[in-house]
């Protein structure tokens, strides 16, 4: 086992601790919030000597990224980190960066799109993101953050991958509490993540590649698509055997999918991010009142974990989904569409109803996540569900 130290710090603190750990080549990041202090923490790591990376200050997230790609293209292993409007600005180079098969790491402290503006949370940014070919892991809390930003430099840079990555973190809430986190020492996670070997460099001059090339009609375009789709779905198996590696090496555990109560759960709620832990709070208390209550928490949302969550849903009566995120003119929001499409093909089909919550960082008590759990045991007994989406909370 590695030496680990327990530490009180702030999500963003220990991102920054896990990027300088994998010792990135090159960092082109760009201040916003609630992500700034990950990159001003990793620059003073650059200006200490702490960590040898070629830290390229920009001009704007858009330029980041595009600084990002071409560090990437040419053979580098690259981290950067963004947050909101600035990963809506990274939009184009989002799909270049998946396109070109390029292993960048990023992390995102998840805030709420303008307008109005607002610099809290919710997911509405990832969200937005979430086909661009990018692998999207999310973190529930400082620890996760830590061991999601690790765990994505060998899920990413796998040659049966080669996909950029996001590790998300729910902006404030995650990004500046102060929480426990173990931290392991450099050695090890520096064999763990390994040395990049890049396959496909601009600067091997032995081995000339093109990249960026036109494939227009009757080009190759299709065909790259289909690729980016056979290597995500490739990931799935990698992302399970990183885990297992990196749950033996920490004594943390890791699943696509997450689950508590589940084993006689007759409702259960489905939830991504730092939500899980009051989901599970409240969840422990209606056990005691008589309601069979159970939390399946959604760690890695892209490649969508289909076959776990329809496992890990097996047997119960009725399901929440809780979105923090809009999919205006939809059906719901975009975690239920997911989830309900995994359920489709069930032979019995059970009440899934979504609880669009905490937009723009509003306060998720815990009486509204309460009243979640009596809907489902309502609805498990036979009351009708809600017709269409339900607000929670809002005014």
């Amino acid at each position: 086992m590695p030496t680990q130290k327990t530490v009180a710090a702030t999500g963003n603190t220990v991102v920054a601790e896990a990027m300088r750990q994998c010792a990135p080549d090159v960092m082109a990041a760009y201040p916003i919030t609630p992500q700034t202090t990950i990159v001003e923490e990793f620059a003073g790591f650059v200006a200490k000597g702490r960590v040898h990376t070629e830290y390229v200050t920009v001009e704007s997230e858009h330029s980041a990224m595009s600084a990002c790609v071409g560090a990437s293209a040419a053979g580098a292993r690259v981290m950067t980190a963004t947050a909101s409007q600035g990963l809506a600005l990274m939009w184009e180079e989002l799909h270049i960066a998946s396109g070109m098969r390029l292993p960048i790491v990023m992390a995102n402290a998840n805030r709420a799109l303008s307008a109005p503006i607002n610099i809290h949370c919710d997911h509405s940014d990832i969200m937005g993101a979430r086909d661009t070919g990018w692998i999207t892991l999310f973190a529930e809390t400082a620890q996760e953050a830590y061991d999601n930003t690790i765990m994505a430099v060998r899920i990413a840079e796998h040659p049966d991958v080669l996909l950029p990555t996001m590790s998300c973190l729910d902006g404030f809430i995650t990004t500046h509490s102060i929480d426990r986190v173990c931290i392991m020492d450099d050695e090890s996670v520096t064999g763990f993540v390994g040395q990049y070997e890049p396959q496909n460099a601009l600067l091997d001059l032995e081995n000339p590649v093109t990249h960026g090339s036109f494939a227009g009609l009757g080009g190759p375009f299709f065909e790259f698509k289909k690729a980016q789709r056979e290597a995500i779905e490739r990931s799935r198996a990698v992302i399970n055997e990183v885990g297992a590696e990196f749950s033996a090496l920490s004594g943390r555990p890791f699943g696509m999918v997450e689950t508590w109560g589940m084993e006689d759960a007759d409702v259960a709620v489905v939830v991504i991010g730092s939500t899980a832990g009051n989901v599970r709070h409240v969840a422990r208390q209606m056990r005691d009142s008589g309601i069979k209550a159970g939390v399946v928490k959604i760690r890695c949302f892209r490649p969508f974990p289909y076959a776990e969550l329809v496992e890990a849903l097996s047997g119960v009566k009725a399901v929440a989904v809780m979105d923090r995120a809009e999919s205006f003119g939809a059906e719901g929001g975009p975690l239920f569409l997911e989830v309900r499409s995994a359920l489709y093909d069930r032979t019995e089909r059970v009440p899934v109803i979504n609880y669009i919550y905490g937009l723009g960082g509003s306060d998720v008590r815990l009486e509204l996540i309460e009243s979640v759990l009596n809907d489902l045991s309502e609805i498990a007994a036979g009351a009708v569900a809600p017709d269409g989406l339900v607000y929670l909370g809002s005014r």
